[in-house]
């Protein structure tokens, strides 16, 4: 059984950065470690101006429809569309509204030491349902280097947008947990 999403707060349509500051708050609620990054994300129906879902990493259980190792906020939104709609996660595409937009605070993963599906993976194999990926910063060099996700989307024809003005915030949520060198 899937967990109840949360009330969602009003957005105006097309305010990104409303958009990217509630994905920063789902972003808060992930525990803080320092063998991952604390991220948050919203699935929006743009056309309509509704919350579809919302996801941060480690909300769902290890393991999560049998892939192997943590969940990551992109992932998380995936899941509770699947479950809601009782479709695995890679058909999802089927149900999703024509404009379909992502919001995620740090660019989707490419790489993931785990084995996992990568975010990017799993946003490509929806064939085109997600149009549009809003990214809050590009994911740091931390645990894998070159990351192209952001590249590997725009390759694809998926757009992506950075929504400005947020990358401290966002750098300083998403690092929470990690070791802070002195200089």
């Amino acid at each position: 059984m899937m967990a109840s999403e949360p009330r969602h707060p009003t957005i105006s349509a097309g305010d990104h950065k409303a958009y990217m500051e509630y994905a920063l708050e789902r972003a808060r609620l992930s525990p803080p470690a320092s063998t991952k990054f604390c991220v948050g994300a919203v699935l929006v129906d743009a056309d309509e101006n509704v919350i579809l879902s919302t996801g941060y990493s480690l909300e769902l259980p290890r393991d999560s429809l049998g892939d192997p190792g943590s969940t990551h906020a992109e992932q998380c939104c995936f899941i509770k569309v699947a479950q809601k709609h009782n479709l695995p996660e890679e058909r999802i595409g089927e149900v999703l509204p024509e404009n379909t937009v992502l919001y995620t605070t740090m660019e989707p993963c490419n790489k993931r030491l785990s084995g996992n599906r990568t975010c990017v993976e799993r946003i490509l194999r929806l064939n085109g349902a997600i149009k549009v990926v809003y990214v809050g910063i590009r994911e740091p060099e931390v645990f894998v280097e070159e990351n192209v996700g952001m590249q590997k989307l725009k390759d694809a024809g998926v757009i992506v947008e950075v929504v400005e003005g947020m990358q401290d915030r966002i750098l300083q949520v998403s690092t929470a947990g990690h070791e802070v060198e002195n200089s």
